[in-house]
């Protein structure tokens, strides 16, 4: 059997002008994650990575852990998370008033309730196909679109590697509970309820081989068990 490992990125810099770079404490938890591992004696034969900064900045702490020494991962942009900024936006502009939501909201969000909130009100109209995009929404992307390319890039690096093969992949936490949906076929609602409960440097296991894919670890933090570093646990 061979082993798909997810690991989502570390945390990100919410509330920045750029979320998409690691924060200090995200650099910390991908660097535990890693020496976890090397003094586990874990080994990995492959490692992929989207190509946002805060996927590749994850995936350079564990590349001592690929066998053969590789420079890079293999980039895989369909391994990008979905464009949060994008579908806020458009919520923001065509639906924050009509659902009674406070409409004097700065950018970027710095609040993580009023986030939490507004986020869900627009991710709940995606999935139904509600928002709609104007010609300036040029970094939109469907619900189906994001669903169709997670799945088959799933099914392209299970192809591409069998025979036992461990492989890595640094991405975030909306293709993983994507990948999920495409292992235990849960509906679509869950997919983004399951996206919210992801640690960020969280480890999730997908075996696969022989016409069979299983779940084996969900969201495993194995290296921030010890109770002195249990305050470093965020989900964004």
């Amino acid at each position: 059997m061979s082993e798909l490992i997810f690991v989502r990125h570390g945390q990100a810099s919410f509330g920045k002008e750029s979320y998409d770079k690691l924060s200090d404490l995200g650099v910390r938890q991908a660097k535990l994650l890693a020496k976890h591992w090397r003094d586990m004696g874990e080994q990995f034969d492959h490692i992929y990575a989207g190509t946002l900064l805060r996927q590749k900045e994850t995936a350079e702490q564990l590349m001592p852990l690929v066998k053969g020494s590789p420079l890079h991962p293999y980039f895989k942009a369909a391994f990008n998370e979905y464009n949060g900024d994008s579908l806020l936006r458009i919520y923001m502009r065509d639906h924050l008033s009509r659902d009674k939501a406070d409409a004097a909201i700065d950018w970027p969000i710095k609040d993580e309730r009023v986030f939490q909130n507004l986020f869900e009100l627009a991710t709940a109209k995606w999935i139904k196909n509600e928002l709609k995009p104007s010609s300036a929404d040029v970094d939109f992307e469907s619900w189906e679109t994001f669903k169709n390319r997670v799945h088959r890039a799933i099914d392209e690096t299970m192809d591409a590697h069998t025979s036992g093969s461990k492989v890595l992949i640094s991405t975030s936490g909306g293709v993983i509970a994507m990948a999920l949906q495409k292992v235990l076929n849960f509906p679509d609602e869950h997919v983004i309820s399951t996206n919210w409960m992801i640690h960020n440097s969280s480890v999730t296991r997908v075996r696969y081989g022989n016409d069979k894919v299983s779940l084996t670890q969900f969201n495993s933090l194995p290296h921030m068990e010890m109770k002195d570093i249990k305050h470093l646990i965020t989900y964004r």
